[in-house]
């Protein structure tokens, strides 16, 4: 089958050392899991940490967003068969999706949405679990609640933040105060449902009272933690929430004491990495999340399509990642003839 793998850390998006073409052998599925064809793929930032990071044994498969088809299954599989139309974000342990055939365990694959083509579903999984998890299971919010408390996204029009202010806007009643920097990227949190729009850059304390709001009670810090730390502290309320997604290189916990805030790590990838019991839940919310898609309810975050999936078209994603211009969720569909 073919793959794009890389097998060097360090190297720039440019070098065509930093991933190449190859041909792999397809992998055959264990109890628990489905064999899938893959259509289209998309690009997320723990992607490129990986590739830059991360020195492999050999040529590893990258990739953590796919939508395809279900070709073979597992002999214990109850929750899909084949032909089954699929998306989901896989596991750290595991190859990637940036192949024509990819394993996944049934228990954190989704039935792709009805409504959505293979690339604007690829753009989904990965992101939407992450959003789901630091909403309701990281930051405690309940489905249908919130009233009178309100969420600042920070790096509200990236991936996760793309499908964070639409779970937050329509499944909670929470006032949603997304960061964005750019006209382009301001207009298009407040398309997916953001109450008010800030400029990080600006000072975030002085901009939640431009717009109002002089304080708030939950934080979904998703880029440059480090860098609003202080802010962020000083912007939350006594007894808030502040949750954290990115890779700071240090983040003292002391600062949190006065206010009686907590703190919240959210990695999508620990329920597949320890093989939780709950492991199915990711199953359950790619299924929920689909259900939104077909009913309106939410949109895919497809920003741009960087057509077949190939190295070159690859690399040109991935220095796209890195350049944090990024609007929504980049994707990559078929591998050609």
């Amino acid at each position: 089958m073919k793959a794009i793998v890389y097998d060097q850390a360090g190297l720039e998006p440019e070098d065509p050392r930093a991933l190449y073409d190859a041909d792999l052998p397809v992998p055959a599925p264990g109890p628990r899991d489905l064999l899938v064809r893959i259509h289209a793929i998309a690009v997320n930032p723990v992607d490129t940490k990986v590739r830059r990071g991360i020195a492999p044994e050999g040529p590893r498969i990258l990739g953590w967003d796919a939508a395809g088809v279900v070709t073979a299954v597992g002999p214990e599989v109850t929750l899909f068969q084949p032909g089954d139309e699929v998306f989901y974000a896989g596991s750290f342990l595991r190859p990637g999706c940036n192949a024509e055939y990819a394993l996944v365990d049934e228990r954190i694959a989704g039935h792709k949405p009805a409504t959505l083509d293979f690339a604007n579903a690829a753009a989904m999984p990965l992101t939407s679990l992450t959003a789901w998890e630091l909403l309701f299971d990281r930051l405690g919010v309940p489905e249908g609640g919130g009233e009178g408390q309100s969420l600042l996204i920070v790096g509200g029009a990236g991936g996760v933040g793309s499908i964070l202010t639409q779970i937050a806007s329509r499944l909670t009643r929470m006032t949603v105060i997304a960061t964005a920097s750019r006209p382009e990227t301001q207009d298009w949190v407040r398309q997916l449902g953001a109450h008010h729009v800030i400029d990080h850059h600006r000072g975030l304390v002085d901009e939640l009272k431009r717009v109002g709001v002089p304080s708030v009670t939950h934080v979904a810090s998703l880029t440059h933690t480090e860098s609003h730390y202080a802010q962020l502290v000083e912007a939350l309320a006594p007894q808030g929430r502040l949750a954290v997604i990115d890779d700071p290189a240090t983040l003292d916990a002391m600062p949190l004491k006065w206010k009686s805030l907590s703190l919240h790590w959210e990695l999508m990838f620990t329920r597949s990495y320890y093989q939780t019991e709950d492991m199915i839940r990711q199953h359950e919310y790619l299924d929920r999340v689909a259900r939104l898609v077909d009913q309106g309810l939410l949109r895919s975050t497809l920003g741009e399509h960087f057509g077949r999936i190939d190295a070159a078209n690859l690399r040109r994603a991935h220095a796209l990642q890195e350049s944090g211009k990024a609007r929504g969720k980049i994707v990559l569909e078929g591998f050609g003839a």
